[in-house]
């Protein structure tokens, strides 16, 4: 009866050993998973490529180490963090505006775009093109100081919702791109925003969605005066273009704004074409990261004919150039971070 008790208590002993081991093993499953790097991005050679990039860059061991100072990384903003359809958001805010506005404005009812715009004709309004766009942002972007432009940027990311997912428009971000901004910082990098949207546009908000504060933000402005209004130093925003940065304009916006090239430069349209090529150019390691919106079920699908956004330089030059191409549908298991 004792040998018989023992071994069944020996028994129960190793099923419980065992079923510990599992669980054990589950945890450390969870904990591995949960670890892991861009784990909405899909196993492939995309995910391979930067994650072995940056592991060379940051291994000390590694002949293409890169010192923390030097390992910068640089992100266009509109179609490569958030979304830039089915127009950019900047302009969606600026039509916004127009309508804040126009008490303000009674000579817009009869004044083009803005007449097009308060009748609700956005295709009318912008069938004028560049022009018509930039009469647009002036009129409704400068004349007010960088403290009330900041608090209408915010205002109204509080409250719009995109014409599509009903989502606001910072929950309009692309995961992966999240994630890939959190493992570079955990390597060691600095993150840049480099884009052609207004600096003062993105940076009441870029700190809080994607973790880069503003100085670290690089983009197109306005002039901008100091005033002393009513006893208050004041900065105020001139309806007048000071750089844009965009194109040939962003390698020359890094230089004056970080001061150091970048090893690393993400885009996704022809606009960063000389943004990835100077950086790619840089003697040492780089790479070249180009997202091409393939995904016509999850958010769009669009390249050569765009006319936001448009990919086709860069989309024959980069593979021979080295640099990475993001299919948005076979390399991400996720688009939207969407609602918190």
């Amino acid at each position: 009866m004792t040998r018989c008790k023992t071994g069944g208590l020996h028994k129960q002993v190793v099923r419980l050993l065992s079923v510990g081991l599992v669980v054990v093993g589950m945890v450390f499953s969870v904990a591995s998973n949960a670890a892991e790097p861009l784990s909405s991005w899909r196993d492939g050679a995309t995910r391979d490529a930067i994650v072995r990039f940056v592991t060379e860059v940051s291994d000390t061991s590694s002949s293409a180490y890169v010192s923390p100072s030097e390992r910068i990384a640089v992100f266009d903003n509109d179609g490569t963090l958030w979304a830039e359809q089915p127009m950019y958001f900047q302009l969606m805010f600026a039509i916004h505006r127009v309508e804040a506005m126009a008490a303000d404005h009674p000579e817009w009812k009869t004044r083009e775009p803005f007449a097009s715009l308060l009748k609700g004709d956005v295709a009318a309004a912008l069938a004028g093109g560049m022009p018509a766009i930039v009469e647009l942002v002036m009129e409704t972007h400068a004349n007010v100081s960088t403290d009330e432009f900041a608090a209408a940027v915010n205002d109204w990311l509080a409250t719009a919702r995109h014409p599509k997912t009903g989502y606001k428009y910072t929950e309009m971000v692309y995961q992966p791109m999240l994630e890939l901004l959190d493992y570079l910082r955990a390597n060691g990098f600095t993150t840049y925003i480099v884009s052609g949207g207004g600096i003062d546009f993105m940076r009441p908000w870029t700190e809080a969605v994607y973790g880069i504060p503003p100085e670290q933000v690089v983009g197109s402005s306005v002039k901008t005066r100091y005033e002393v209004l009513d006893g208050v130093p004041t900065l105020v925003r001139a309806p007048e273009m000071n750089f844009i940065d965009d194109k040939e304009g962003k390698p020359v916006g890094i230089h004056t704004h970080i001061g150091r090239r970048p090893i690393m430069a993400v885009g996704n349209s022809d606009g960063d074409f000389q943004m990835l090529e100077w950086v790619t150019a840089r003697p040492g390691p780089s790479l070249g990261v180009i997202v091409h919106h393939t995904d016509a079920e999850r958010a769009w699908a669009y390249d050569r004919d765009s006319h936001i956004g448009k990919l086709d330089r860069a989309l024959d030059e980069g593979p021979d150039r080295g640099w990475v191409i993001v299919d948005m549908k076979s390399d991400w298991r996720e688009v939207f971070a969407g609602p918190e």
